[in-house]
């Protein structure tokens, strides 16, 4: 049934584009139009109260590529914005457009980022979340194989050696995590998306995301702002070839965005072959001025090979190597899923909007490893969020308020796993069940013109429980239950309209996972708090562009790993930790017409994102203060783009670990430090073709991306090393009207 799903939700987008866009381009709204200023996307602004969506297609975006390696974090407006942001939507009520998210993103006193799908789909393979986020501050993001990735924000979820804790991932606000927290890479398609949001910690509060790591939100195009017809073909090292196909328009009060995906990959490693099946759409429908109900339907089909971690003599010497056993027992990751989704948004006034939804998730995991694991979830939850912007005494005002229900259950069975992947005899039947339910308020209040004080808090009551109807290993059954609470309070300045200053403190909770929760000591782990401090600023001049955060989270009862087993690591709290550092993004034009003058000069374009992490236990009875193992002090990753006004650009990239990071809490094995490089060529004149071509890690460099940890390795070399990938060539070509 899954994998018929998939193919068919693909099949359906790639056969029905040609006949929609045909029957629907001179009704559907073109894409919003953008400055030339590279990092800057500048969209059109919403009017305070729009009347029947425009038929009618505004202008095409500028001929300058504006956002190809474009820093995520530039001020649209802040000071200057209307009151009633998220009121004054165009085009969809359920949904903003670029530019109407970011002006609600940066009514946030912490860090946020937007990250628009024009900065990365027309310059590279869009085929990891790497692609997406390679340029966002504090984000470590690193493939390991295929789609799975090590990924962190200020250091959550590092204990976690597989999938992925501490983070909460969503599509179009619709929950991709499991309701324990458990998440996945493999069904995220960075081509399918017009923007990416990046809410760091608590600044997630709105999504009921409060951990230490925060939430990453992707958003589909709708109708209003998708394109008639887009085609891309990309090629490239390792048997990499992807075809996507995408259709978007709107016709009377309804509105349509569907978009199919198929890829594959012989892999850089050995047995690390892929093949995935992609399909999403979203159906609008303006029911009235002021009330808009929009579905969506997203269905993944996934095989993954693993090669598995090796020792780190293996992965300096001979990357390419797999993991003796998991070529041996086959070792998969294969995955199908379907999501459905309804939102209805209803402006109730001017300046305040109800938005309502629910949604379910079907989601099967086959598994063969140590076990063959047979997953299938069940998730089903609703939301309700008001957002209220008006005046009171004369000052601006904005509240909001919401509550979040997301339950589900897991039929988990385990089987024993032999040669070629056979499923052997039943090991263990349980069945883990989830819920979530939080109410969050936050309120803007600006006692001056300027500067808002912003204070929330949200409430969450979750229960973890696991029923063992079947075991012969040890499975028990268990309970846990907790009810938290997480205020913040903090300060936005806007200092003029491309620049703000904030700060805030806050209070975090992350509740344990299965994974956690089923290890070591079962059902006794305690939920992880912290509080942070934060202070930041973020800007746009006309040749540059800032986003910078300092933060100290000071955690208690941090999941992190103690002990080895089944080559991952057994869960438990922490005494004190620490995770302190800075996030720093720039973008700046170094030069200016050096062949190309007028109002459009050529320019050679900087854009840098460096993280500096300080990850360590504070007077830890065992560890003391040694570092947190898990992730690089120092990552920088930087662009040099050469861009002319025709539409040519080309230039370097690099991306530099400069010291080893620790792989263990008693700090005896290490990474190696690396830097590699590598080169982009591309056109994009804002016209229906764009084309690039992209050589990564040119040098051939062997390193490692990524490590599981663990608690004490004694300094022995250990199979906990994730290699990265060899010399790489990419080329794609998109078309699109």
């Amino acid at each position: 049934m899954y994998r018929s799903m998939g193919r068919l939700l693909a099949c359906v987008a790639a056969m029905g584009l040609m006949a929609a866009s045909g029957a629907h381009r001179a009704a559907a709204q073109s894409k919003d139009a953008a400055v030339p200023l590279p990092p800057v996307v500048v969209e059109q602004s919403a009017p305070s109260a729009p009347a029947k969506p425009s038929k009618k297609k505004s202008a095409k975006k500028a001929a300058q590529p504006a956002t190809i390696g474009a820093a995520p974090a530039a001020p649209v407006t802040t000071s200057s914005a209307p009151a009633g942001v998220a009121a004054a939507r165009s085009g969809s009520l359920t949904v903003p457009n670029t530019a109407e998210a970011r002006a609600e993103l940066e009514q946030t006193p912490g860090g946020v980022e937007l990250v628009p799908g024009s900065a990365y789909q027309g310059s590279t393979p869009a085929a990891t979340i790497k692609d997406a986020l390679d340029y966002v501050p504090g984000v470590f993001v690193q493939p390991k194989w295929g789609d799975d990735t090590r990924l962190s924000i200020r250091g959550s979820g590092l204990s976690r050696n597989f999938h992925l804790r501490g983070l909460q991932l969503y599509m179009d606000g619709i929950p991709i995590n499991t309701a324990d927290g458990f998440g996945d890479f493999q069904e995220i398609d960075p081509t399918a998306y017009r923007y990416i949001e990046v809410y760091k910690g608590a600044n997630a509060l709105r999504f009921g995301a409060n951990s230490l790591g925060g939430a990453i939100n992707f958003v589909m195009p709708t109708g209003y702002d998708a394109d008639a017809f887009g085609a891309r073909l990309d090629v490239g090292s390792f048997g990499f070839h992807k075809l996507a196909a995408s259709s978007g328009g709107v016709a009377g009060p309804a509105d349509y965005f569907i978009t199919g995906t198929w890829q594959e990959a012989d892999g850089f490693r050995d047995h690390s072959w892929g093949e995935s099946v992609r399909g999403a759409m979203n159906v609008g429908y303006r029911l009235s001025e002021d009330a808009e109900t929009r579905f969506y339907l997203n269905a993944n089909w996934v095989r993954q090979r693993i090669p598995g971690a090796v020792r780190k003599s293996v992965a300096l010497a001979d990357p390419e190597t797999a993991a003796a056993i998991n070529v041996a027992n086959d070792y998969q990751r294969n995955i199908d899923t379907v999501r459905f989704a309804n939102k209805t948004a209803v402006r109730l006034a001017p300046g305040t909007l109800l938005e309502v939804g629910a949604f379910g998730v079907d989601r099967h995991l086959m598994h063969p490893i140590f076990r063959w694991l047979d997953y299938r979830y069940d998730d089903y939850g609703g939301f309700a969020r008001l957002n209220n912007e008006q005046r009171i005494a004369g000052h601006r005002n904005r509240l909001i308020v919401g509550a979040n229900v997301h339950n589900g259950t897991v039929d988990a069975k385990q089987y024993a796993n032999s040669a070629n992947a056979q499923r052997g005899a039943l090991l263990s039947a349980v069945e883990d069940d989830s819920s979530n339910v939080s109410l969050y308020a936050e309120n803007s209040f600006y006692f001056l013109r300027d500067v808002a004080l912003v204070a929330g808090t949200q409430y969450l009551h979750a229960t973890r429980e696991q029923a063992v109807n079947y075991t012969s290993v040890g499975d028990v059954n268990g309970k846990s239950e907790f009810d938290l609470w997480s205020p913040k309070v903090g300060l936005l300045w806007d200092v003029d309209p491309t620049w703000q200053v904030f700060a805030n403190v806050s209070r975090s909770a992350e509740i344990p996972s299965f994974g956690e929760n089923t290890a070591g000591t079962p059902f006794n782990a305690r939920a992880q708090r912290a509080a942070t401090y934060e202070i930041g600023t973020r800007g746009a001049r006309p040749n540059y562009t800032w986003d910078v955060s300092l933060y100290r989270a000071e955690i208690d009862d941090e999941l992190q790993c103690i002990t080895v087993v089944f080559s991952t690591c057994s869960v438990t709290n922490a005494d004190s930790t620490v995770h302190q550092g800075i996030e720093a993004g720039l973008g700046a034009a170094l030069l200016q017409s050096l062949f190309a003058a007028g109002r459009t000069p050529d320019k050679l374009w900087l854009n840098a994102a460096y993280t500096f992490s300080d990850f360590h236990f504070d007077d830890d009875a065992l560890w003391g203060d040694n570092e947190l193992p898990g992730a690089p002090r120092h990552f920088i990753r930087t662009e040099l783009l050469y861009k002319h006004p025709s539409g040519v650009y080309a230039g370097p990239n690099i991306e530099w670990a400069p010291q080893a990071y620790f792989v263990d809490n008693a700090n005896t094995l290490k990474t190696a430090a690396y830097a590699i490089w590598g080169m982009k060529l591309g056109f994009d004149d804002g016209g229906p073709i764009t084309a690039y071509i992209e050589g990564r890690n040119l040098s051939d460099e062997a390193y490692i991306a990524s490590a599981s940890i663990a608690g004490d390795l004694k300094g022995v070399d250990t199979a906990v090393f994730e290699p990265g990938n060899g010399r790489a060539v990419y080329a794609g070509v998109q078309v699109h009207w």
